[in-house]
C-alpha cells in the first residue's frame, strides 16, 4: 500500500479569507516503510503572511521572494499524491487548503486526485479523548524524538506524522495476519482430537428380546420401528 504523509505551512489561518500555501512537503511510505521518496517546496504567496502565523512556522516573505509560484509546483505535487492514501494531521485544513489553491488552476479538488483521505487528528481523538492531541503531544505519548521541531516546519512535521501514524497503528499486520489464517472447522477438530468411540455389539438374547419387544408392538398397532425396516 503507498501512502503519502503530508502538511503545509501558510500564510493564515484561513483560506476563505484568501491565504495561501507558503511550503508543502510529503513523504513517501510503502508497505509501512519509509522510502527515500519525498517532495518539498517552499512557495512564494504573492501576499502577506500574518504576523502570528509567521511565529509559528518562522517563514518570511522575503525569503519567499524567489520561490516559485504554486501553480509552478502543482502538477508535480499531483503527480506525487496521485492514487495514495493521503494522510494528514488536522486533514480538514490542509485539503481545505489544497483544494482552494488547485480551484485557482481549474484542478481537480485533493479527493479526486487520491486514493483516500486520512486524518490522523481524529484518529488520535477516537483513541485518546479528553487529550491534547497535537503533534507534539502525540510525539511525546509514543516516545518519539521531536526535539529539532523548534518551529512548525512542513518536512520535518511530515516525517514525525509518518511515525506518529506507525506508532497509532502498531500492531495492525498481526492482527490482519491472525484474520488471514484458515479458521479450522471446530466440530472436525473435536472428532479428530477425541477418543476414538469403542462399539459394542448387542448379544443374541438381547437380539431376541427386542424382537420379541418389536412383536409386541406390531400386535398393539403400528410398529414404525418394523415400517422403517421394511425392505422396498
Amino acid at each position: 500500500m503507498r501512502q503519502i504523509f503530508l502538511d503545509t505551512e501558510t500564510t493564515g489561518l484561513y483560506h476563505a479569507q484568501g491565504h495561501r500555501i507558503i511550503e508543502v512537503a510529503a513523504v513517501e511510505v510503502i508497505n509501512r516503510r519509509l522510502t527515500k521518496q519525498h517532495l518539498h517546496f517552499y512557495i512564494n504567496p504573492e501576499r502577506e503572511i500574518d504576523q502570528g502565523a509567521q511565529e509559528v512556522h518562522g517563514i518570511s516573505l522575503e525569503f519567499l521572494q524567489d520561490k516559485p509560484l504554486f501553480a509552478e509546483i502543482a502538477s508535480e505535487l499531483i503527480a506525487f499524491i496521485a492514487d495514495a492514501e493521503l494522510i494528514m494531521h488536522n486533514a480538514p485544513f490542509d485539503e481545505g487548503f489544497l483544494d482552494m489553491e488547485f480551484g485557482l488552476l481549474d484542478m481537480q479538488p485533493t479527493k479526486s486526485i487520491v486514493a483516500k483521505v486520512t486524518d490522523t487528528l481524529k484518529m488520535a481523538k477516537d483513541m485518546r479523548p479528553g487529550q491534547r492531541n497535537n503533534l507534539d503531544a502525540l510525539c511525546k505519548h509514543f516516545g518519539i524524538d521531536n526535539s529539532k521541531r523548534t518551529l512548525h516546519g512542513a518536512l520535518l512535521d511530515a516525517e514525525l506524522l509518518a511515525e506518529v501514524y506507525m506508532a497509532m497503528t502498531r500492531g495492525q499486520e498481526s492482527l490482519m495476519m491472525e484474520l488471514a489464517q484458515p479458521v479450522q472447522n471446530s466440530a472436525l477438530s473435536a472428532q479428530q482430537d477425541a477418543t476414538p468411540l469403542m462399539i459394542k455389539a448387542a448379544s443374541q438374547a438381547e437380539l431376541d428380546a427386542h424382537a420379541q419387544y418389536l412383536a409386541a408392538m406390531t400386535k398393539s398397532g403400528n410398529c414404525l420401528w418394523n415400517t422403517l425396516n421394511t425392505p422396498t
